[in-house]
């Protein structure tokens, strides 16, 4: 039991530690400002449908 907790312990360690090292700078700062268009696109959505539905009451 114990040897099955090192093991799992060393596979999920060394996957977190090998993918740290490989996200650079540029992947993060791209992916908030992926997620800041994504916001703005879904929030202008969502306001275009509500306006456009209370405009057909």
């Amino acid at each position: 039991m114990n040897n099955n907790l090192q093991i799992r312990s060393g596979v999920v360690g060394g996957t977190l530690l090998s993918t740290v090292i490989n996200i650079s700078l540029h992947d993060v700062v791209f992916t908030c400002v992926m997620a800041v268009i994504g916001a703005i696109v879904s929030f202008a959505v969502s306001s275009f449908l509500k306006w456009l539905f209370a405009r057909k009451k």
